[in-house]
């Protein structure tokens, strides 16, 4: 698994959406560091700001009163602030889509299906699972299909939706990049599904081709992740249709300008 910590500047810099639990925890990880600067106590108060409105008051106190750093963090936040510091940290917290509780949620589908399945996911979901991404979302995208057995048990998965806010959706290989079946990673077998996932290249590259924020959002938050060589092959070798078509071409060239500040590379 890749890890996922990151100090309090790099995690409101670096992830369109922010986990709360991620937040507080960099909030005491941060009011720990000594010589806090101005800018500093102004996130932190903020980040406190922003946790009180998605979590409450009582929740928020609860958190304070456990935390070694409390007393600390409600110093700062008493602070007189003279500019405008981090509105859109409000709009930005969100739980983030656990990975064990998709592996429970496959493992749950898996116990209640007859025979055996094979599920090839693609998609955000398999970022996540392979610790490269950090969001919420509510899709698991099945490559091309997801079997009979599984989509005609509508009681069973409307009841797992409802659980854990998964729901299994297809996805249509040919939004992937040429041979992305040769690259498959194994996940392993979850009851009577065993479960493939993309490989990262070829779900950043069908993202490459995308117009959608969401998508822009998590080209930029798997970067990091990313090989620029590797990616240059992968994109001469596998995405020549995507190429040829004017529409993808045209998303593909403003998306590596955004992300690299060059032209696509031909």
């Amino acid at each position: 698994m890749i890890s996922q910590s990151l100090d309090l500047w790099s995690l409101v810099r670096k992830r369109p959406q922010i986990d709360p639990v991620d937040l507080a925890a960099a909030v005491q990880a941060q009011v720990r560091e000594p010589e806090l600067d101005y800018r500093t106590r102004l996130l932190i108060r903020d980040s406190v700001e922003a946790l009180r409105l998605h979590w409450g008051d009582q929740r928020l106190a609860e958190w304070l009163a456990q935390s070694p750093e409390g007393e600390t963090i409600e110093q700062i936040c008493a602070d007189q602030f003279d500019e405008i510091g981090f509105p859109s940290l409000r709009s930005r917290l969100m739980e983030k889509t656990d990975p064990e509780d998709v592996r429970r949620y496959l493992r749950e589908v898996g116990q209640s299906v007859r025979g055996q399945h094979r599920l090839d996911i693609a998609g955000a979901i398999a970022l996540i699972l392979s610790g490269y991404l950090v969001r919420h979302t509510d899709d698991v995208d099945v490559i091309d299909e997801v079997p009979k057995e599984i989509r005609e048990r509508y009681e069973l998965m409307e009841e797992l939706k409802k659980s854990y806010g998964l729901d299994m959706r297809h996805m249509q290989s040919h939004y992937l990049p040429a041979h992305w079946q040769n690259r498959l990673t194994d996940l392993g077998s979850f009851g009577r599904l065993h479960v493939f996932l993309a490989d990262k290249y070829d779900v950043f590259l069908s993202k490459l081709f995308s117009k959608r924020r969401k998508d822009k959002d998590d080209l930029r938050a798997v970067l990091p992740h990313i090989d620029k060589d590797l990616l240059k092959t992968k994109l001469n070798d596998d995405c020549g249709s995507f190429l040829q078509d004017p529409k993808l071409l045209e998303m593909a060239r403003d998306n590596w300008q955004i992300l690299f500040g060059e032209e696509l590379p031909k």
